[in-house]
């Protein structure tokens, strides 16, 4: 589980292809690894991979054919900069939203202007994730817990103050730029409540009085 606030932009230092998969070399920059341990998980460019290798100033981990499928990291070259952020702890402080690590497409920027000392981004989301973004609600791109602004259709848009420009790799976006984007899990779960499904609901009865009593919801 992550928060969306990166720890520390890294860099790619190396990509070995595995079969169809691929083991990505990663120096962390200023990253305090020194409570990271083999089996750990780091979020880069927002996806969640396990640390198979670890040295001190960077780590190793695999990206399976899924995960190459359905994010950017498939196009990462050697010297690319990457967001990064350490799986949180219980009792740490809660900065962003809950961020899974589990990419769920790939959006690209459209345009990208400034507004005031930010910039606003405008990013357009596979037709599949468009209906889990919503105005005011959050997002994750590439890592980034931000803040939506306005939708329009598939295309939503977001202001990246100056902080978070520098911190994270979205200061160095260009128009065009594939990003990873995951949605508000919060959707996700309220969509599958209203469609029903499994057997005490029921396909398609959704929510009703009678299932939100049974959870101890009671009409005033």
């Amino acid at each position: 589980m992550f928060t969306g606030i990166i720890e520390s932009k890294g860099s790619i230092q190396g990509v070995t292809a595995k079969e169809q998969d691929c083991r990505l070399t990663i120096a962390t920059g200023d990253l305090d690894l020194s409570d990271v341990s083999i089996g750990d998980s780091i979020a880069v460019n927002g996806c969640c991979l396990t640390v198979v290798e670890l040295a001190t100033a960077g780590f190793s981990a695999d990206v399976s054919t899924e995960s190459l499928r359905c994010t950017t990291l498939g196009s990462l070259q050697q010297g690319a900069a990457v967001n990064l952020e350490k799986a949180m702890r219980a009792g740490d402080r809660f900065g962003g939203h809950i961020v899974s690590g589990h990419v769920d497409g790939v959006g690209i920027l459209q345009d990208s202007v400034p507004a005031g000392s930010s910039v606003e981004l405008q990013i357009e989301a596979p037709p599949e994730l468009a209906r889990y973004i919503a105005a005011k609600g959050s997002i994750c791109v590439d890592g980034t817990s931000l803040t939506v602004n306005k939708v329009q259709a598939r295309r939503f848009w977001i202001n990246v103050i100056p902080h978070t420009q520098e911190e994270t790799i979205i200061g160095a976006y260009a128009r065009g730029q594939a990003v990873n984007l995951e949605v508000d899990v919060v959707a996700r779960y309220l969509e599958r409540l209203m469609e029903g499904g499994g057997d005490e609901v029921g396909a398609g009865s959704g929510v009703d009085q009678a299932l939100l009593e049974r959870h101890g919801f009671k009409a005033v």
